[in-house]
């Protein structure tokens, strides 16, 4: 492809060199050496020139269309939230504290950047890189060596800990499952009410000193006094979990025509669920506020990017003529200025993980592939993966236009091309007819090879019963999917694309701490109605079995997270 790049200048190479000597490509060693043969007054002279206004760095995101666009940050924007951004997260210069942080995301991402890179530099952190397979076993091995002092990742990092760390505890012995349940219930009430309390009953100092600690160390947070969160909202189920190892998670707001963080939190500015804090120098507001204070955040200040490459259009939309930055993002601000966010006036789904995918065209991708198919949503809002939800085509009754049971000719067709004698909905949902379900498997199969990269990929799908309608409330006035209207609707068949399964007594266990007569904030009060079906504490019963083996009495070799090796 190098002939279709005309202003690549080298390759690179980390890892293995090359087999043979290639022209312009560069083992990692021969690249630094280049630089022994650049004079001083080069390098002089190529600082000299730089300016605040000038574009330090682009960092590609997609829109609600799907395209790329290269979102230009200046020099201003680098050093400025690299300073003030870390500064609201309490990352301290190295005459105070050496802080030591692991980097290990992908650095095209601009928390990665930020967090790894230039709060380094500005602080002079001691930055260790992890190995390359990090996500795929190695990282918690290089936590353990490295001991950070702070420490950030996606939700989704921090969600495969959490699952990783459940599937292997579930080989302990009861006893030590009782212990550590004991140890992260008592921790985790009072971290819910107490948020803030540095004056810790005795029972919970003892879980702490007795097996928690422990745990962190295992874990390689022994020295972690930060860990934050951004890129994507996290699960309380998550922050729960976390908050029962006496583990809190701070988040930061902001994207990537920010700079990284317009909000902090930190262990002075925490609440939990809010994004934190505008960082100081920073300003927000919010527009079409509802009757709840619900509406638009719209952000202002030295993070705010210089506009997207050659798209000067996209960049009017995005920054009005007052220099506000419109998020697209709802959501609201309490007494305290802490942020919580609510929603997204646009539709592009962020995954667990920080990706954005753009829903429409790979539904649209579906319907093209097949015919079959009616309506198709694209699930994955704060989830780990992709899934689907489809309706087939039905005819429409004349007098009412419901949606009826008999499938369109078209769909009928379809049906017996692939081999399927089937002329009902019912016939092939309630029978799960295998030709056809073999077919929409294939066809979206078809459509993840096409898709851009393995995060739009689509996982899990489920045919719905009757097909979207006006009267059913999952289309509007103009046939626009309702998006929010079907998540609610159909959340039990969505909760089933993502549920593991667990054992019943785990969850009956913990109901015997009475969440309710917790002493909760505004907020929390608000979550624990709205969570009034849900276990909070399931989880922790999985994490018991195994980290009580292998922590409190570890092994010579620890096996406490394989993959993470």
């Amino acid at each position: 492809i190098w002939k279709n790049l005309p202003h690549l200048k080298a390759v690179v190479i980390y890892g293995e060199p090359p087999p043979t000597q290639m022209p312009s490509v560069y083992t990692m060693e021969e690249f630094m050496e280049l630089g022994n043969e650049v004079p001083e007054e080069a390098l002089d002279t190529i600082i000299n020139a730089q300016k605040p206004n000038q574009c330090c760095a682009l960092v590609y995101t997609s829109g609600t269309t799907g395209k790329p666009k290269g979102v230009m940050l200046s020099q201003d924007n680098i050093t400025w939230t690299a300073r003030y951004g870390s500064q609201a997260g309490d990352i301290q210069p190295a005459e105070i504290q050496q802080e030591v942080v692991v980097s290990y995301l992908p650095l095209s991402h601009i928390a990665a950047q930020i967090y790894d890179l230039w709060t380094g530099i500005q602080w002079g952190a001691q930055v260790c890189f992890a190995e390359p397979d990090a996500l795929k076993g190695s990282l918690v091995n290089t936590l353990r060596e490295v001991e950070p002092t702070s420490h950030m990742g996606v939700p989704r990092v921090w969600e495969k800990i959490m699952e990783r760390i459940q599937e292997v505890a579930a080989q302990s012995g009861f006893i030590r499952r009782k212990m550590l349940l004991w140890a992260m219930s008592v921790t985790l009430e009072q971290n819910l009410t107490c948020p803030s309390s540095d004056l810790k009953p005795f029972t919970t100092r003892l879980a702490d000193y007795l097996v928690l600690a422990k745990v962190r160390q295992a874990l390689g947070f022994a020295k972690c006094q930060k860990n934050f969160y951004g890129a994507a909202p996290m699960t309380a189920e998550t922050q729960h979990f976390f908050l029962g190892l006496n583990i809190r998670l701070y988040a930061g707001y902001g994207l990537s025509e920010t700079s990284g963080p317009h909000f902090m939190s930190s262990p002075y500015n925490y609440r939990l669920y809010s994004s934190g804090k505008v960082v100081p120098g920073c300003r927000v507001k919010l527009v079409n506020e509802d009757a709840e204070g619900i509406g638009e955040i719209c952000l202002w200040g030295r993070t705010i990017f210089m506009g997207y490459l050659n798209m000067e259009d996209k960049t009017c939309e995005a920054i009005d003529p007052e220099g506000w930055l419109h998020t697209g993002d709802t959501g609201r601000l309490d007494a305290d200025g802490f942020l919580y966010i609510t929603g997204r006036l646009k539709e592009l789904i962020i995954t667990a993980g920080g990706e954005n995918v753009p829903p429409v065209p790979i539904e649209e991708a579906v319907k093209t592939e097949l015919p079959i198919i009616s309506n198709a949503m694209l699930i994955g809002d704060q989830r780990k993966f992709l899934s689907m939800l489809l309706t087939l085509k039905c005819t429409l009754d004349p007098d009412t236009f419901e949606p009826t049971d008999n499938l369109t000719e078209q769909a009928v067709e379809f049906c017996q091309r692939v081999g399927s004698k089937a002329t009902m909905v019912s016939e092939v949902v309630e029978k799960k007819d295998e030709a056809v379900y073999q077919a929409i498997e294939e066809g979206i199969q078809r459509v993840n090879m096409n898709a851009a990269a393995r995060p739009y990929h689509i996982q899990k799908w489920a045919i719905l019963e009757r097909d979207f309608s006006i009267s059913g409330g999952e289309l509007g006035p103009t046939m626009k999917l309702k998006r929010l209207v079907v998540l609610e609707k159909y959340k039990d068949v969505i909760d089933s694309f993502y549920q593991e399964q667990k054992e019943n007594f785990l969850n009956e266990a913990f109901w015997n701490i009475n969440c309710t007569e917790h002493r909760l904030t505004e907020d929390q009060a608000l979550y624990q109605q709205k969570q009034s079906q849900k276990n909070p504490f399931g989880f922790f019963f999985l994490f018991s079995q195994h980290v009580i083996q292998n922590v409190i009495k570890p092994p010579e070799k620890s096996t406490l997270l394989p993959e993470f090796r």
